[in-house]
């Protein structure tokens, strides 16, 4: 079966670098993926494959059965959504959809998992058991495609034994992957805080409550949350990304400013506690000073947990399919995927697909207009999820893996 997985994948790598490049010329945002669904849809109608569409929107849920269906199912991952940057690469298939492109690589997620399901539609009779293969929209956007899938009943009906999902990775080279067992990515929450005091003439402060003055106090003193109050072992960053006042000039104290940040750590129990006492903090500074203080948190998501024993298990089958020194293991990242939320329900393992070339120039990371891939991964990314999936199909359970 591996042999012919690999033969698989480099016989459809054309085709997949096709569908790769389709969805990188016209990409949609968040929530916005009509004819990007339309399009995936319409090949797996060509393949004869099971799929039911309008999952939470524009989500689709393919399954690939194999011989006895029932007998145990794995389920697969790709997001679909763009993010809002203009494209500064030239490349023949570079964004025809202005203001919007492929920088996280979702077009390669989703490439990748179309090449899977017809290396498992074309292997249906030789394995036991079915693929679920989800197409999710809106990674990019709160309250992120993960959790409306799952509110629409697609881990249902059959419900997954266990999920795997794949981010593209520049740091690493085209035909390498990375794991990391256990807590991988960061919970990631957007902080929205409003201070208000009592404007009026830059000459007279005394005659004011500046809440410029208030806002860097709050700011300041809010990194002893991470500083002093969170335990060492526990990776927490706050950062606050912009401040902004209503008015206000060289010589003008404004009524109000407004700051807007980011918190994430890697323990959820923590994540409750330091909301409560950001808010505490922020709101009690402000009152000490003589102004006042709106703290808004809005939750975002959940710290990503790989299954230990699961992930363990993928590691050595990607050992097995790509070679040792093809398999690398990764450190945490204060990033956030809402992958995560799958992750709170089932076993899930996140993995890293190599996607750079530095030899080509082939370096620029996610989230910035000149990202850009090797397409070499392709071949590497079809072939790792559709093994991942029929191992796991044949897993009997044992734990005793390296």
């Amino acid at each position: 079966m591996k042999e012919t997985i690999r033969e698989l994948a480099q016989r459809l790598h054309a085709d997949v670098v096709a569908y790769r490049r389709h969805l990188h010329q016209y990409p949609e945002l968040s929530f916005q993926e009509e004819k990007t669904a339309q399009y995936i849809a319409s090949l797996l109608r060509e393949w004869g494959v099971e799929h039911h569409t309008g999952i939470a929107g524009t989500g689709i849920v393919a399954l690939v059965r194999g011989k006895n269906p029932r007998k145990r199912t794995v389920a697969l991952r790709a997001d679909m959504d763009a993010l809002p940057i203009q494209e500064a690469n030239t490349a023949p298939y570079r964004s025809q959809n202005d203001g919007v492109m492929h920088a996280c690589g979702h077009d390669v997620h989703t490439a990748t998992l179309l090449g899977a399901v017809r290396i498992l539609h074309t292997l249906r009779n030789q394995f036991s058991g079915t693929v679920k293969c989800l197409f999710q929209p809106g990674e990019e956007k709160l309250p992120g495609g993960a959790s409306l899938l799952i509110e629409a009943g697609a881990l249902e009906n059959p419900r997954p034994a266990a999920i795997f999902g794949e981010h593209v990775y520049t740091a690493l080279p085209a035909g390498v992957v990375g794991f990391r067992v256990g807590d991988y990515m960061a919970s990631a929450d957007e902080i929205y805080v409003t201070v208000k005091g009592r404007g009026g003439h830059a000459a007279m402060p005394h005659e004011c409550i500046d809440p410029i003055v208030i806002s860097a106090q709050i700011v300041l003193a809010l990194q002893q949350i991470a500083s002093r109050y969170a335990d060492p072992a526990v990776p927490t960053v706050l950062t606050f990304g912009k401040i902004a006042s209503d008015g206000g000039a060289t010589n003008v104290i404004p009524n109000c400013v407004h700051l807007e940040g980011t918190f994430r750590t890697m323990n959820e129990t923590w994540r409750a506690e330091a909301h409560r006492r950001m808010k505490k903090m922020a709101e009690a500074i402000a009152k000490s000073m003589g102004g006042a203080c709106e703290f808004t948190i809005v939750k975002g998501y959940p710290v990503l947990h790989n299954h230990v024993q699961l992930t363990r298990r993928a590691r050595a089958w990607a050992v097995e399919l790509l070679g040792k020194d093809r398999v690398v293991d990764l450190p945490i990242r204060m990033t956030a995927e809402d992958f995560a939320y799958y992750s709170q329900i089932l076993p899930a393992c996140f993995y890293r697909l190599g996607t750079g070339n530095i030899e080509r120039g082939i370096t620029a990371p996610v989230h910035t207009n000149r990202f850009d891939i090797d397409e070499a991964a392709l071949e590497t990314g079809m072939a790792l999820m559709a093994w991942l999936a029929l191992c796991e199909l044949q897993y009997d359970g044992s734990d005793a893996m390296p």
